[in-house]
């Protein structure tokens, strides 16, 4: 999906083009976004913005997407981008950029904002298999290659079970906030062939290490991809274990 496999996690209203640039060199992927793209998201993103949330809120989300890939075509990472919808036909509409630019559409089943949830987008998707796999399922048609975000330690929620039924439905990734449940990154490795993107608390060497032992195919950095520094750290880590 992308090598070297240290990606960068979407920042709300932060992880654009410019900075996926600044991480170009040591990260082999990146995860714009979140951006939401349909009216029911992009009225809970406002509300977000009313107390003080950073959000992306362009006048067509569909061209921003567009344009911010354009402006990694040349970069050395796979760019990929982080969607939040209620509806399929904006996202038919941005899986269609994705594959033009060969990027990723990554389905958002991870935001628990509340007003996000309350329009039945993000985490609210993790209890709602069949909506889920309805969004992978139209965006993977469009020829997009499709990851799903995701989180643990949700009530209710049996990740590998789930994780199978994206990967029927035309998911080809699944990069999962492991949360405070490392281990679960083992269940879902050994549940399906996805390409397994761990997340959260990818800090150290350890760090890195534990997640690949436990069968992740790649990790992801949120909050340390501010800083290319750090990110040269945890791609040191990631070629050590490789070699």
């Amino acid at each position: 999906m992308f090598a070297p496999r240290v990606a960068l996690a979407s920042l709300s209203g932060e992880s654009d083009a410019e900075w996926a640039e600044a991480c170009a060199r040591p990260a082999g992927g990146a995860f714009l976004g979140g951006i939401a793209i349909d009216e029911p998201t992009r009225e809970a993103a406002r509300a977000m913005v009313d107390r003080d949330r950073e959000e992306f809120l362009p006048d067509d989300p569909v061209a921003f997407v567009d344009g911010q890939l354009g402006e990694l075509d040349d970069a050395f990472l796979r760019a990929g981008v982080n969607v939040r919808t209620t509806s399929l036909d904006p996202l038919r509409d941005v899986a269609a950029v994705c594959a033009d630019r060969d990027a990723m559409l990554e389905v958002n089943a991870h935001c628990r904002q509340d007003e996000m949830c309350d329009a039945g987008a993000g985490e609210t998707l993790l209890r709602d298999t069949d909506r889920l796999c309805e969004q992978v399922r139209a965006a993977s048609d469009e020829g997009a290659d499709v990851t799903v975000k995701v989180r643990s330690e949700v009530e209710d929620v049996h990740l590998p079970t789930l994780a199978k039924a994206v990967e029927r439905a035309g998911a080809t990734g699944i990069h999962v906030d492991a949360m405070d449940s490392r281990r679960v990154i083992r269940d879902v490795a050994e549940a399906t062939d996805l390409f397994v993107v761990a997340n959260n608390g990818v800090r150290t060497r350890e760090d890195v290490f534990e997640y690949f032992a436990y069968g992740a195919d790649a990790v992801s950095v949120g909050r340390p991809s501010r800083d290319p520094e750090r990110v040269r750290s945890v791609y040191a880590a990631v070629k050590e274990w490789f070699l």
